[in-house]
């Protein structure tokens, strides 16, 4: 689990935009954030019920952590002079809010 987290994470801060004015709604790096956090959250709600949490728990877990990651993400970019950004949060907040509908649904 935590291996293939480290991989998510270190694919995702390695696609930063390389200026700010490249911060459009719609592009490349927003669909990377969309993904990565869509995925992260299915993997960490995967890791959670296989330790037995129940499913509400599971779900509510992993998109807390799921969002702590796309917090920390903005906050290392802001102090490594990085381009943090607004928009790539709301990005992660649509991938986690998507998985999370989606799972839902699907189990039950």
């Amino acid at each position: 689990m935590i291996p293939g987290l480290a991989l998510v994470f270190t694919l995702h801060l390695g696609r930063a935009p390389s200026r700010a004015a490249d911060d459009r709604w719609l592009g490349a790096d927003k669909a990377r954030h969309f993904f990565t956090s869509a995925l992260l959250d299915c993997l960490a709600y995967s890791a959670l019920r296989t330790t037995r949490v129940s499913q509400q728990g599971a779900l509510v877990s992993a998109g807390v952590l799921t969002a702590g990651v796309g917090i920390g993400k903005e906050l290392y970019d802001r102090k490594s002079g990085g381009d943090p950004s607004f928009k790539d949060l709301a990005a992660d907040g649509a991938g986690i809010a998507t998985a999370t509908a989606l799972l839902r649904r699907t189990l039950r």
